[in-house]
């Protein structure tokens, strides 16, 4: 069967950089730049896209063009005893799909409210008590399902299920020439009315304010690392099944550059565009910003609710925020599906659309764990999970194979600059060779540490090692039954 393609470059890049963008850039990025000495952050953050995330798209890219393949069946023809690895990848996608669409799901409802600002004045017992009814509840004590969040899931769901049956040209590219423009001109639109909110400045100096104190900090580096793979959707499986549409001279060099750059330029926008609401909250609240900002769910969902209310016109900018919301986490959520579907079609060469119904089919039952009174709990731990551990594990066997096992890396240059415009030199080779995979073990080694002696929480960590091992265990026993790998 011929291989689908992109039908324009445009499209190409948009659909990566719509995966790339989600609601990690939205929520994660303005925090850790805050929590991290502000703009002295971006000395690390900058570093890393250098030295990790342009090196490792242009290798994912370049992997993907020239085995042209999901992730499992790339790896399987770079070596066929590292199938596992793809099907480890695509494993760790599938289970960040099934609870990241609740979060979509959250946004979406919360769109529906922003029109009258029905999550009333406590936004944070509205959250957590009321919309999540979240009770004496635990990963293992759900409760039940709570089908106003079910529902608004479902939507999220059927909106991925029509952008990948309708292909890679027909459905996730017009997608995301739809969804990409739209995001960016409501940011842009957005920044433009908070910038001029009184106290919007003094919010924005304190993203940008350095610190350089924190420069020296290890922990400042491996979250600038840990940051640039979290939100460039790279050891995961996707790139590689994104990149395996492209037509076979595409210009890796220029694609993976625009990519990163893109994606971090919108990330800066996105601090902008928060931190400037928490300057007009503090400003508000007669309270120092330290005291309105908060991490990750709290902020899109408490903080940011708070601020809409104090908003002039509430009611035009808080559908827009939580609009680009919604249309960042669909680009990204239907990118993760696609490298699942992808790894199945190749693997038991299935149509688009028998592959599409039996996977999304099996992840919306799935997901409805994530919908119930404890899902909050389950995606916080899951979510760990899946992100300190999976992620970072699959990154760093995936460059230790290229680089060391293999030693690749140098081949991955020539055929890049073969069919781009403009030449790579030895820094991609240093990069992938040393920097990256060191960076990597280091966060890789501190999380498990971390792990195994604080713990993350007061939660019971069976269920997260479970998950890995489930994974990995999957992935080798599906490696065993090929017998068709070749080693080239």
């Amino acid at each position: 069967m011929k291989r689908e393609q992109w039908g324009s470059r445009a499209g190409f890049i948009l659909a990566a950089v719509g995966s790339a963008i989600g609601l990690g850039n939205i929520w994660r990025f303005p925090y850790m730049a805050y929590d991290n000495g502000g703009g002295a952050f971006f000395i690390p953050y900058l570093f890393a896209m250098i030295t990790a995330g342009i090196p490792f798209m242009i290798l994912e890219f370049s992997m993907g063009q020239k085995y042209r393949g999901s992730a499992p069946r790339t790896l399987a023809k770079i070596h066929s005893k590292f199938e596992w690895l793809g099907w480890f990848q695509v494993g760790v996608a599938a289970v960040i799909a099934v609870y990241y669409v609740a979060v979509i799901g959250w946004a979406i409802s919360y769109f529906s409210m922003s029109f009258d600002q029905s999550w009333g004045s406590d936004t944070n017992a509205f959250f957590f008590k009321k919309y999540l009814a979240l009770g004496d509840n635990s990963p293992t004590n759900l409760g039940s399902i709570q089908w106003k969040i079910a529902a608004a899931m479902g939507i999220a769901w059927a909106i991925t299920y029509a952008a990948i049956v309708g292909g890679v040209k027909s459905g996730i590219e017009r997608a995301s020439k739809i969804m990409m423009p739209i995001l960016f001109i409501m940011v842009v639109l957005l920044i433009a009315r908070m910038v001029f909110l009184p106290g919007a400045l003094n919010g924005i100096n304190y993203m940008f304010e350095p610190d350089f104190s924190k420069i020296w900090d290890v922990k400042v580096w491996a979250a600038a690392y840990g940051q640039i793979f979290f939100t460039l959707s790279i050891g995961f499986a996707i790139m590689l099944a994104y990149s395996s549409y492209l037509p076979e001279k595409s210009d890796i060099t220029n694609n993976a550059f625009m990519t990163v750059l893109i994606n971090c330029g919108f990330s800066i926008l996105a601090g902008i565009m928060i931190f400037s609401v928490l300057g007009y909250m503090a400003f508000e609240q007669g309270k120092p910003l330290t005291d309105v900002v908060s991490a990750g769910v709290g902020l899109a969902f408490v903080t940011l609710p708070a601020a809409i209310n104090l908003l002039p016109a509430p009611y035009i900018l808080g559908p827009l925020f939580f609009f680009a919301l919604v249309v960042a986490g669909l680009s990204s959520h239907i990118s993760i599906m696609e490298a699942v579907t992808s790894a199945i079609m190749d693997k038991l060469n299935w149509s688009r659309k028998k592959a599409a119904t039996i996977v999304i089919g099996t992840g919306v039952i799935v997901s409805m764990a994530f919908a119930t009174n404890g899902g909050l709990l389950l995606l916080d731990l899951v979510d760990h999970f899946a992100n300190n551990v999976g992620i970072m594990a699959g990154g760093l066997v995936e460059i230790v194979l290229m680089a060391w096992l293999l030693n690749r890396v140098a081949d991955v240059r020539q055929y890049a600059n073969d069919i781009s415009d403009f030449s790579i030199g030895t820094w991609f080779i240093v990069c992938l060779k040393f920097i990256t995979p060191i960076m990597l073990a280091i966060i890789l080694a501190t999380k498990l540490h971390t792990l195994f002696t604080e713990g993350y929480g007061d939660y019971n960590l069976t269920l997260g090692w479970a998950m890995i091992a489930t994974l990995f265990i999957i992935g080798v026993l599906v490696n065993a039954t090929n017998k068709q790998g070749e080693s080239l």
